[in-house]
């Protein structure tokens, strides 16, 4: 498949430089191996520039040559792939029971794949933060011993992340206003690369874009499912952001009026009655008691019952396990749980009519018994006509998938004209 590439218009020649690098760049990712008269003839460049261009970008070990050659009719030409050995991307991802680190070379292989328990959720928000940086100076001096560059690191949260890297709200650690970029810097020995904060749904989203069975869907939403339900959206091939960072909070919008309390103090969010912790905590048979799917008996949320459970997936492990030996109340609690899911994802689907939208976390163990009737659901209320409509799917990233969307993040600006400088 070949891609077509075009920069931004450039503002003075430093800028045509840069843009005219990034251009190749971003052309040879879609399209290696490819040889420079591809280039030219694909960029609308001249060959003399991309000859220069492509030299200096071997200089600075982003690109190499193969030694192989097409058959053609004339001269053999040398074909040229992305290098990248040198340098490194790295994202982490932070939710209430764990930490997973992701570091990915420039074409997008996986370096380090580390996932690590976290008792966040209560505790100070400085022993989270220490737990943070400690998981990311392993994974730099990780990539030091293996003597790779680090163009960047970006830290996925689960909550609601302003732009200076302050954490607002995460639910799940319940955290408000807690700054993590500044501290997790100086923790860092103040790196040169640059250290980003961001809601980890987005970078799941950005995950999926990039590397996902999706990749390149220009319109595709992510349903991120831990203690809340966030969404990361991808809209004509970028990323919704809003105003203020803000966008993607589906948790919060009202799919029950008489349903349970939600932890912003409204009744019957999509996060008080879909998220897996309320699946997980949702009452079986007639709600008079009954244990819930992990098996505590505890309320639901609003209910007057003790406060979430620190881990999730021991009680998701026991929710599948219930559901496997065919347990009705299990069943009828993951269906229902399902149904109200779909609704939410309608609301989505009519707002931003995205192709497809993807389940991610805990929602994935899940999906065999909450996808049927969350898909049902969504035929029924989605307006868009079908075909297309919008497929709902489970994400084949697994938890890993906001930890690669901060890595892809780091790749993103690296195509889009932040390059490292060329080797002394």
């Amino acid at each position: 498949m070949t891609t077509t590439y075009t920069g931004p218009a450039p503002a003075d020649f430093a800028d045509v430089r840069a843009t005219n690098l990034a251009v190749v760049l971003g052309y040879v990712r879609g399209n290696a191996p490819c040889s420079r008269a591809d280039i030219a003839a694909s960029t609308g460049l001249n060959k003399a520039t991309v000859s220069s261009l492509v030299g200096e970008l071997i200089d600075r070990r982003l690109l190499r040559e193969t030694g192989l050659t097409e058959r053609r009719i004339g001269r053999p030409a040398t074909m040229i792939v992305l290098d990248g050995a040198p340098y490194a991307a790295i994202g982490l991802d932070v939710t209430a029971d764990h930490l997973t680190a992701v570091a990915m070379d420039l074409g997008g292989e996986q370096l380090l794949a580390w996932r690590r328990s976290l008792n966040g959720r209560g505790a100070p928000a400085s022993r989270s933060v220490a737990a943070i940086a400690a998981l990311a100076r392993r994974a730099l001096a990780r990539m030091h011993e293996q003597g790779r560059q680090v163009l960047g690191l970006t830290v996925g949260v689960a909550g609601l992340v302003d732009p200076a890297g302050v954490v607002r709200r995460a639910t799940g650690l319940d955290w408000r206003d807690v700054p993590l970029r500044e501290p997790l810097t100086r923790a860092l020995g103040q790196p040169t690369f640059p250290v980003t904060v961001e809601n980890g749904a987005n970078l799941a989203a950005l995950a999926e874009y990039r590397y996902g069975p999706y990749a390149g869907t220009p319109d595709l939403a992510f349903l991120h499912g831990e203690a809340g339900v966030a969404a990361g959206i991808v809209t004509g091939g970028r990323l919704l952001r809003g105003a203020g960072g803000y966008a993607g909070e589906i948790g919060h919008l009202t799919v029950d009026p008489e349903g349970p309390e939600c932890d912003c103090g409204r009744r019957g969010c999509l996060q008080a009655v879909a998220s897996v912790e309320a699946l997980i905590r949702r009452q079986s048979g007639s709600g008079q008691g009954g244990s819930g799917l992990g098996g505590s008996g505890q309320s639901g949320p609003g209910q007057g019952g003790s406060e979430p459970d620190a881990d999730l997936e021991p009680a998701v492990a026991d929710a599948v396990r219930r559901a496997r030996a065919q347990e009705p109340a299990a069943l009828a609690a993951l269906h229902e749980g399902g149904r109200r899911l779909g609704q939410g994802v309608a609301v989505l689907a009519n707002l931003v009519n995205p192709g497809v939208v993807i389940l991610g976390g805990y929602y994935v163990p899940l999906a065999p018994w909450i996808l049927p009737t969350a898909a049902e659901e969504l035929d029924r209320l989605v307006v868009a006509p079908s075909p297309p409509g919008v497929r709902l799917v489970a994400s084949a990233l697994g938890h890993d998938a906001a930890a690669i969307g901060g890595a892809a993040a780091v790749l993103d600006s690296v195509d889009a004209g932040r390059l490292p400088l060329p080797a002394a």
